[in-house]
């Protein structure tokens, strides 16, 4: 559970124009929701104050079932993978589990199962980052945030540098994932079809100051296949969210 109320956050030296200003989230256990907004509209840093890596000027936030954010129950996923060029996939993906001392056979058990999960096999633990992919790159980096079993998933536009084909291949993956898993997960977009495909809530984010105007219910079960994006009930839903989404920026 996510809530946050009239959060605001100022970054000096423009004290006058704040990043987040007034606002409100409710975001339920176990929902899948993204912020659909334009870049440089805050969305990043929402997630960064519900990691706990930004606090905020003003407001309420709760996360869980404590009164402020813990970072032990969340995962983050970033725009660029981020992987130590040093370490291979497994020991990549098992840095978590190393930073809080677990033992080493229960993070390699867990790693190798989140290896699993992410699509990748036995072998690709032992390539290093520069052997990989960026589809690779990704999939690792999803598992590093998966492997400690996080009540709350954050990403932050982890496949906008993908081509399409490979972008709607994980979203799907993605999604399997989260049937799965079923944690919190609050994506960040600026792709309306991949909000409409992924969420059961899109909210929609103006800028300057950033805070959330919109919100646009999708009623499509679980689970979602690509042929969805090809009916008729999606595109309009896609066309009516990205009307919407224009008029935050009028």
């Amino acid at each position: 559970m996510i809530s946050a109320r009239q959060i605001s956050v100022t970054f000096s030296p423009s004290p006058a124009l704040p990043v987040l200003d007034g606002l409100d989230l409710q975001i339920d256990q176990g929902e899948f929701v993204s912020v659909l907004g334009s870049s440089g509209c805050g969305k990043s840093t929402l997630l960064k104050v519900i990691a706990g890596l930004v606090i905020p000027s003003q407001g309420e936030l709760v996360v869980g079932q404590g009164q402020a954010p813990g970072r032990s129950e969340i995962g983050f996923v970033f725009q660029d993978p981020t992987l130590l060029p040093w370490r291979n996939v497994i020991d990549n993906i098992r840095l978590p589990l190393e930073l809080r001392g677990q033992p080493v056979r229960s993070q390699l058990d867990a790693a190798g199962q989140m290896l699993e999960m992410v699509g990748l096999q036995p072998e690709d633990g032992l390539k290093f980052p520069r052997m990989l992919s960026g589809g690779m790159r990704m999939r690792v980096s999803l598992a590093r945030a998966l492997v400690t079993r996080p009540d709350i998933l954050l990403l932050d536009e982890p496949f906008a540098a993908l081509d399409d084909m490979l972008r709607q291949q994980l979203c799907e993956e993605l999604l399997e994932i989260w049937q799965e898993l079923r944690q919190t997960i609050v994506f960040v977009t600026h792709n309306v079809s991949e909000a409409v495909f992924l969420s059961q809530q899109v909210y929609l984010m103006q800028a300057e100051p950033g805070r959330l105007v919109d919100q646009v219910e999708v009623p499509f079960p679980f689970p979602r296949k690509a042929s969805l994006r090809g009916e008729a009930g999606f595109a309009r839903l896609v066309e009516d969210a990205s009307g919407r989404l224009r008029e935050t920026v009028a």
